[in-house]
């Protein structure tokens, strides 16, 4: 435990310092009121952020300490990955002959403007309706009555301490009129209980599709109520795929419709919860294709061996916010968008239709799927 806040705080100190020192000092020479006012601010933000991380997204769940540190991370994400850049301007600027104080005020200036008006778009981003991305995936062993199956992908929603029960209304109305026959949730719905979030959620409820709604539980879940969301979306309309499947079917071919619980479910402590990959496959005919939902694109390994047609995840938002997607490429095996693994599976990871945290996308846009399915 030492040891973990320890990290916390080195890293914390270092997402802090570094924009400070590109803005306010650096040789910067601003006047004194300037340094002060901007010392003063980051002094108090980084002392803050803790306590309002945990009384945000603790057993407080307050919304509002939860709002001003989640906007506080994202911003200064942005300036700590924009200060870097910032250090070869400050080289080049510095080889071209250009000497202090105007050579660190300019770099200082360069990531101001830069970082405020990529978090200005990034907002926007996050806030706008998804768009729409089309594909199509050949499934060999998919059958010619199933041939042009149109799967509609949602998945990180997030609904959570910034009110968006206009948006999910709309992400709703978006996905019905893309006249799904499948509509496929692929995990964290939100960041709170049920009972928090139940308003934001109810425009699940308003999806339509003709053959079926299915949904599993991503890793979020399982810190806020995991069965109280598989509850609550059963009474939505939607099939909730706890290691279970259910087979569709059209023009006499059928289509194997599974889903396991999230990577992270064994250690929840819920009776019951687990990846299970065995399980959501037992009594399926072993001839007919698959289409898995998992929450981590990481999990298409289990779904490989397996040999699953098709696996539909979501979890890296696409990294969200530049460039953390660096990162969860060390975790997952991919960020975004269509990848084979081994001879027969397919994996498709959407970077997701909400956001996490902090409210900003930046060079990660949100995305609603049509997978259109086609036999060989």
């Amino acid at each position: 435990m030492l040891r973990r806040v320890l990290i916390l705080v080195v890293v914390l100190v270092a997402l802090f310092f570094l924009p400070w020192w590109t803005l306010f000092s650096s040789h910067t020479d601003w006047p004194l009121p300037v340094v002060l006012t901007g010392t003063v601010v980051f002094a108090a933000a980084l002392l803050a952020f803790p306590f309002l991380m945990v009384m945000g997204h603790g057993r407080r769940r307050s919304d509002r300490a939860a709002r001003v540190a989640d906007t506080t991370l994202g911003v200064i994400w942005v300036l700590f990955a924009w200060s870097v850049p910032g250090a070869l301007l400050r080289l080049v600027l510095m080889v071209s002959g250009v000497g202090d104080p105007a050579r660190s005020r300019i770099v200082a200036v360069a990531v101001a403007v830069v970082g405020a008006g990529l978090l200005a778009w990034g907002y926007r981003e996050a806030m706008r309706l998804p768009r729409i991305v089309r594909r199509d995936v050949t499934l060999p062993r998919l059958g010619r009555g199933l041939d042009g199956t149109r799967v509609v992908v949602v998945a990180d929603t997030h609904y959570g301490p910034f009110d968006r029960a206009g948006w999910s209304a709309r992400v709703a109305d978006a996905v019905n009129e893309l006249d799904a026959d499948v509509v496929c949730h692929a995990g964290d719905i939100a960041d709170g209980t049920p009972e928090q979030r139940r308003e934001q959620a109810a425009p699940l409820g308003t999806m339509r599709s003709r053959l079926a709604k299915v949904y599993v539980t991503g890793n979020h879940e399982y810190g806020s109520e995991a069965q109280g969301w598989l509850d609550l979306m059963e009474g939505l309309g939607w099939e909730t795929l706890h290691n279970r499947h259910v087979v569709v079917e059209r023009g006499g071919d059928r289509l194997v419709l599974a889903g396991v619980d999230d990577m992270t479910a064994a250690s929840s402590g819920l009776a019951g919860h687990r990846a299970n990959l065995d399980g959501a496959l037992a009594g399926t005919e072993p001839d007919l294709p698959v289409l898995l939902v998992a929450h981590q694109p990481k999990y298409v390994r289990e779904a490989a061996s397996a040999g699953i047609d098709l696996q539909i995840s979501g979890h890296t938002h696409g990294g969200q916010i530049w460039p953390f997607h660096y990162l969860v490429r060390l975790d997952q095996p991919v960020v975004h968008g269509l990848s084979r693994h081994g001879e027969r599976t397919q994996l498709y990871t959407s970077r997701g239709s909400g956001y996490w945290g902090p409210p900003f996308r930046i060079f990660a846009p949100s995305e609603i799927t049509l997978l259109t399915l086609r036999s060989a």
